[in-house]
């Protein structure tokens, strides 16, 4: 253990812009980003791009600006999201917050004009400049940009694409957080009826007292199926907006689009959903098993979060910090100092208080080469899982901010990778550290029911999805039928293992209803993998990984996952042998769990 500092819970942002909403500094800074977006406009206009007298030294100047604007760009964005999210009241962040909008149209709009100028370069010129530097060290992330404009409607109609998705598509997504927003459940306790907000509602589910989660779900479930013609309605024209769209650039396939953001093939995702079915009956065994603890027949939705132990451990913050430093260092000396650098510096907001928006984040200020971390923390061992996973994708910016900008752009499935590779060591800790049975049997059950939840809930989503998206091909799905494509998934994703189903969750799901991301559910179950076979891969390799691991997470930002994956790991993905092996892992704790 480290020494016995007590590490502050609340982070420090005036390192970055003192003052808060209120900052001059900051309102400064978001002055010169305007002008920089101005500047690169001015350049992107008159840059000629059959002018082989001036294009390469011109392409040049317009990717140093667009680095230098970008860069400025996140951080401007991340320092707005903290400010909102440590004090929901803040009125100033939320006019940022508006602001952040608007700045990220003007850069879109730039962005696209660029991307269409480069299409103009014939492909023997273009091979040409992309042997030269400075674009050869960029020629991934160049020839994406791109290959992606090629597939799309001429700039006039991609602008006025995103222009109007502003009061309709994004709209739609908007409606839908507002009734949400609003939306209140009854409960009755102790005899009197409270009201509470979806998210409060929510987590008494993990009460260990059946009947109140039984009456808990049961109200939840009244009020998202009392809303559920409006969520009807949002879902179908987002998808609705969305085919459209797809209709007019000629995409046949929707998850062309969740595939291309996620730099993977199809035959990847196929892979690892044949080998997680293929898997599936020990899962069912777990859920069985959990059941008769309970002492039930089978589980319903509403059992599979009920905690199996009465008692629950709590940990001091600076007891919890030191444990995951401690462990990271067993892997990763250099993960170890940076989280330690991170609890020393006050780059995380863990406090327990009122007034801070739920859930956890980490976001990376590319600028200063700072990251800040953003949870609620109670002392649960959830609690310092989370701590650690966004450790983990804290940590994974960390070894990008020496790379060209332009080349620090990873997907999400790589980026959930690095923070579930930093929660599994901790997880897997914890469970070597349990002191008694009881203890042993609850931290086993917490860590698989993660699996639980990417190999069967993950992928109910992703069923539904699909299957939604065929209907509604041929025009609006109705809210019977979004209920039984809901239930037909979960049946499936679950293996029939469970006695009552969710027919609603298809409204209670943010996901679904998201604009920024289609399909924002595969890619967390490729991360969960994908880390596994990392971690296996480390246990193998004891001391000599560490570097490895770095070169990996440097990488991610210009390559396909496919390439990744073979050169870092020597490992095909698109067969199920790589995910079998990460799956045999999981199982592994299954068969623990039973036999204890």
């Amino acid at each position: 253990m480290q020494g016995t500092k007590e590490y502050r819970q609340t982070w420090d942002l005036d390192t970055i812009f003192p003052g808060g909403s209120e900052s001059k500094e900051f309102q400064q800074f978001l002055n010169t980003v305007q002008d920089e977006i101005k500047t690169l406009e001015s350049a992107v206009d008159a840059f000629d791009p059959n002018n082989k007298e001036t294009r390469s030294s011109n392409l040049a100047d317009i990717i140093s600006k667009l680095e230098s604007t970008m860069k400025k760009l996140r951080e401007s964005f991340a320092y707005i999201s903290c400010l909102s999210a440590q004090n929901v009241k803040d009125a100033q962040a939320n006019l940022l917050v508006g602001k952040r909008s608007a700045l990220k149209a003007e850069m879109d709009a730039v962005k696209t004009s660029f991307d269409q100028k480069l299409v103009e370069i014939e492909d023997n010129a273009w091979q040409e400049l992309l042997s030269q530097e400075p674009f050869s060290e960029l020629s991934y992330v160049l020839n994406e940009t791109r290959d992606k404009a090629k597939e799309l409607l001429s700039e006039d109609q991609e602008v006025l694409i995103n222009d109007l998705a502003v009061d309709g598509y994004h709209a739609w997504g908007q409606m839908y957080e507002t009734i949400v927003g609003n939306m209140t459940v009854d409960i009755e306790e102790d005899g009197e009826v409270n009201s509470y907000s979806v998210g409060q509602a929510a987590n008494k589910l993990s009460n260990p007292d059946r009947s109140v989660r039984k009456h808990v779900f049961e109200q939840i479930s009244k009020a998202w199926s009392d809303n559920a013609d409006l969520f009807g309605q949002t879902l179908n024209h987002l998808a609705g907006f969305r085919l459209q769209k797809y209709k007019h650039r000629g995409w046949e396939n929707v998850l062309k689009e969740p595939l291309a953001i996620n730099r993977m093939e199809e035959a990847t995702l196929n892979a690892m959903w044949t080998a997680i079915s293929k898997n599936k009956k020990h899962f069912v065994k777990f859920l069985d098993k959990k059941a008769e603890l309970l002492g039930l027949d089978k589980l319903n939705m509403y059992d599979i979060g009920a905690p199996i132990s009465k008692s629950v451990k709590k940990t001091d913050y600076t007891d919890g910090a030191n444990f995951i430093v401690d462990q990271f260092r067993e892997f990763s000396p250099k993960m170890a100092d940076f989280a330690q650098m991170a609890f020393d510096k006050s780059w995380i907001e863990a406090e327990d208080r009122a007034g801070k928006r739920p859930g956890g984040f980490c976001t990376s200020f590319p600028h200063s080469e700072q990251t800040r971390i953003f949870m609620t923390y109670s002392g649960t061992t959830s609690n310092i899982s989370t701590l650690a996973h966004e450790l983990g994708h804290a940590y994974h910016q960390h070894v990008m901010n020496d790379i060209h900008g332009l080349n620090q752009g990873y997907a999400m499935n790589v980026a959930e990778t690095a923070s579930t590779f930093a929660e599994m060591i901790v997880a897997d800790a914890s469970v070597k550290s349990a002191q008694t049975k009881e203890e042993k049997q609850a931290l086993l059950e917490d860590k698989i029911g993660r699996s639980v939840a990417f190999f069967m809930n993950i992928h109910a989503r992703f069923l539904f999805e699909t299957r939604f998206y065929e209907e509604r091909k041929n025009g609006l799905v109705s809210v019977d039928r979004l209920n039984e494509l809901m239930v037909e998934a979960q049946k499936e994703a679950y293996s029939e293992a469970l006695g009552e189903y969710d027919p609603n969750f298809w409204s209670s799901k943010l996901h679904f209803h998201i604009t920024g991301v289609p399909f924002y559910n595969f890619p967390y179950t490729f991360g969960y993998l994908f880390s596994l076979g990392i971690y296996a891969h480390a246990v193998e390799k004891g001391g000599s990984f560490e570097d490895d691991y770095i070169a990996l997470l440097r990488d991610t930002g210009s390559m396909k996952v496919e390439d990744l994956a073979q050169k870092h790991l020597g490992v095909d993905l698109t067969k199920p042998e790589f995910w079998e092996n990460a799956i045999a892992l999981c199982v592994k704790d299954v068969e623990e769990f039973v036999a204890l």
